[in-house]
C-alpha cells in the first residue's frame, strides 16, 4: 500500500492499528523524497538518519502501549524554524554553516507529540519573496509545473506536501506565507489567529530565540486535508512556556456550526486596488456554488465590511516598515529621500509601501489606531456572519520570475501586467487584523494547475474557518496529488545540496 498520500489523521489509525509501522512509513517517505526530490528540491535540509531512530523510538513505544498525538507520523519543517543539528539560514548565504543550540518552540512540539521529522523545506532569501530560491538551496518549483514557483515563503513545505513528503509541515505566514503556497500547491493551510501560536526560534540567525510578540507573523499548519490542519493546530496552539510557565493550556471556543446549511458566509472576488484573475474567480464561485447548494446563507456584499482599500493600506504600511526596520543607516536615507520625492497625489501601492518602510513612530502609532477600527468592523461583521471567503492571490501559480530587482517584477493577470507586491492584498486582508484564515483547494485552473480561496474567521474562533473546510471539502473534493508535468514545462532545480 501506498502510504505517502494518507492523511495524518489515518495514519494515527493505521499506526495504532498496528497495520503499519513507523519505520515503514518514515523509509517509504524517505524514498518518494529520494525519488522526486532532485526535480522537484522542497527538502534543503534532509535529517534521515535521526528520522530513522525517531521512527524506532516511536514503534518502540506503541508496543509498550504508549501513545502522543502525533506518534510515529512523518512530518517537516519549515527552514526558517531552528533544530538543533542542521543549520538554520533563511536562506542567506552568510549564515550557511549557523546551527542553532536549541530547538524552536514549535519543532519541540513536533518532537513532544511523538511526529518524526524528515527534514527541512526550503524558503526564499530572508522570507521575503513569493517564490522560494536562494543561493544557498536553488529554486523549488512547483509540482504541477515545475516551471512555475511553489510559493514563498512556506513554498518548500507546500510542496513537499503535495509530492508526498510526509503527511504534515509547519510554516509561517506574514505575507500569505503559508496560503499562497497553498493555492499554488493544492493543499490545506491554517494562519491561526495571531498570537495563538507561539513563534520562539522562529528567528533570522543568529539572532537568540526569545519569546517576542510579533505584529503580522504567525506560526502555522500545513496539510493535505482539512481535518490534519485540525489535528496539527492542537499539537501548536499555545502560549510560550518561556513566559507562561511549563503547564501551558490554550482552549479555542468550538466552530460556530457543524453543519453547512448553517454557517452565514460573505464571498468577496473584487478588490478596488487589483482585479482577480478568471481562474481564481471561478474557485470563488465555486465554493459560493457549494454553500449555497448546502443550504448556507451566501452574501455577496455587506455594507459591515470594513474599507478594502484602506485595509490594503495599512497592511502593506505595516509590513514594509517592518521589513526595513533593521536596514543600515545609508539604506535607510536613501529610502527616505526617495519617499520624499514622491508626488502627494501618488496613492498607488508602490508608494505606499516606500512611504511605510520610512515610518515614524508617530506614524506607525497613527495606522495603528485605525487598525483598531478596521478590528473593531471585523467584529461588527462576524456578528452578522461566519466567515469570508476571498482569493488568496489574483492568479495561480505564475511562471519563475528571479529578477533581483523586484520592483521590475510584473504579475500577468488575464494578459495584463501588475506591480509583483500587489498581490499581497488579498492575504493582507486577514492579516492586518490578526484574523485566522484557513486556506482550501478549489479544483484547477483550465491550464490544470490548482487554485485555492481563503475562509476567514473571527478573531481566535479558529475552528469555526477550520470546520468550514472540512465541510467544503466534503462537497467539492481537496487534495489531489499531482500528476507528472509535461517535459516542456519542466525546468531543473539547481540545488547545491
Amino acid at each position: 500500500m501506498d502510504w505517502n498520500f494518507r492523511s495524518a489523521g489515518e495514519l494515527a489509525v493505521a499506526l495504532r492499528a498496528g497495520e503499519v509501522s513507523s519505520v515503514e512509513l518514515t523509509e517509504a517517505a524517505i524514498a518518494e523524497i529520494e525519488r522526486d526530490e532532485g526535480v522537484i528540491n522542497a527538502i534543503c535540509v534532509s535529517d534521515f538518519d535521526r528520522a530513522r531512530a525517531a521512527a524506532r523510538r516511536a514503534d518502540q513505544e506503541f508496543g509498550r502501549g504508549e501513545d502522543r498525538p502525533l506518534l510515529g507520523i512523518p512530518v517537516t519543517v519549515k527552514e526558517s524554524y531552528n533544530m538543533t543539528g542542521v543549520p538554520t539560514t533563511w536562506g542567506m548565504p552568510q549564515y550557511r554553516d549557523f546551527v542553532p543550540a536549541e530547538d524552536a518552540v514549535q519543532v519541540s512540539r513536533l518532537k513532544a507529540a511523538g511526529a518524526v521529522v524528515l527534514g527541512k523545506t526550503n524558503v526564499p532569501l530572508g522570507l521575503q519573496d513569493i517564490q522560494s530560491f536562494n543561493e544557498i538551496y536553488g529554486t523549488t518549483n512547483n509540482p504541477w509545473d515545475h516551471g512555475r514557483t511553489s510559493g514563498g515563503s512556506s513554498g518548500g513545505s507546500a510542496a513537499a506536501l503535495a509530492c508526498g513528503f510526509g503527511a504534515l509541515s509547519i510554516g509561517s505566514d506574514l505575507a500569505g506565507s503559508l496560503r499562497t503556497p497553498a493555492h499554488f500547491c493544492g493543499i490545506y493551510a491554517h494562519k491561526p489567529t495571531v498570537g495563538l501560536a507561539a513563534t520562539r526560534g522562529m528567528v533570522v540567525p543568529p539572532a537568540q530565540p526569545l519569546p517576542v510578540d510579533l505584529d503580522l507573523a504567525v506560526a502555522g499548519p500545513m496539510a493535505r486535508t482539512a481535518r490534519d490542519l485540525a489535528l496539527l493546530l492542537d499539537v501548536m496552539a499555545g502560549p510560550d512556556p518561556m513566559t507562561h510557565g511549563v503547564a501551558y493550556d490554550v482552549t479555542l471556543p468550538p466552530a460556530r456550526h457543524e453543519r453547512i446549511r448553517d454557517f452565514r458566509v460573505l464571498v468577496l472576488d473584487e478588490h478596488p486596488l487589483i482585479p482577480t484573475g478568471s481562474a481564481v474567480r471561478a474557485g470563488v464561485d465555486r465554493v459560493a456554488e457549494a454553500l449555497a447548494d448546502g443550504g448556507a446563507r451566501v452574501e455577496r456584499h455587506s455594507s459591515l465590511l470594513p474599507d478594502l482599500a484602506e485595509a490594503a493600506t495599512l497592511y502593506m504600511q505595516f509590513l514594509f516598515s517592518g521589513s526595513v526596520a533593521r536596514f543600515p543607516v545609508d539604506a535607510y536615507e536613501e529610502l527616505r529621500t526617495r519617499a520624499a520625492g514622491l508626488s502627494a497625489d501618488d496613492q498607488s501601492l508602490d508608494a505606499t509601501r516606500l512611504r511605510g518602510m520610512v515610518f515614524t513612530h508617530r506614524d506607525w502609532v497613527e495606522a495603528n489606531n485605525r487598525r483598531e477600527l478596521h478590528r473593531h468592523g471585523w467584529r461588527q461583521l462576524f456578528a452578522e456572519f461566519d466567515a469570508v471567503v476571498c482569493p488568496i492571490t489574483p492568479t495561480p501559480a505564475f511562471p519563475h520570475d528571479h529578477n533581483p530587482h523586484v520592483l521590475e517584477r510584473r504579475l500577468d493577470i488575464d494578459g495584463v501586467g501588475y506591480p509583483y507586491f500587489d498581490q499581497l492584498v488579498w492575504a493582507g486582508l486577514a492579516t492586518m487584523p490578526g484574523l485566522p484564515a484557513t486556506a482550501i483547494p478549489t479544483g484547477r485552473s483550465p491550464e490544470g494547475l490548482p487554485v485555492g480561496v481563503q475562509l476567514i474567521g473571527p478573531m481566535f474562533e479558529d475552528r469555526t474557518p477550520l470546520r468550514l473546510a472540512e465541510l467544503l471539502e466534503q462537497r467539492i473534493g481537496g487534495f489531489q496529488a499531482p500528476a507528472p508535468p509535461p517535459a516542456s514545462a519542466s525546468a531543473s532545480a539547481s540545488a547545491p545540496k
